[in-house]
């Protein structure tokens, strides 16, 4: 990995942990924002977010989602079903 991407690794992780303390804090506006900023950073440096951070994020409405707060967990067969207070739903299988 070049140093750029290093980098880019670092902000990235850096930002999902700025976000989840945004959620907790209750200014989920500055945590879309985290989100949205990771995600850029993550697309201009042709990175994959890492998967606890892409599983803990709305893809329609860039929102950090909290199970029980603004997220609906549930288990199907075979699979964990997420679903967004904007209505999206995520898919993603048992690990």
């Amino acid at each position: 990995m070049t140093d750029e991407a290093t980098i880019a690794r670092e902000r990235i992780d850096r930002l999902q942990s700025m976000a989840r303390e945004a959620v907790r804090e209750g200014r989920d506006d500055r945590a879309r924002e985290y989100v949205r900023r990771a995600r850029r950073i993550a697309e201009r440096h042709r990175l994959r977010l890492p998967r606890a951070f892409e599983r803990s994020i709305c893809r329609s409405c860039d929102t950090f989602l909290v199970p029980g707060r603004n997220a609906r967990v549930r288990t199907q067969s075979g699979h964990v079903v997420v679903t967004c207070e904007c209505g999206s739903h995520a898919r993603y299988p048992y690990d």
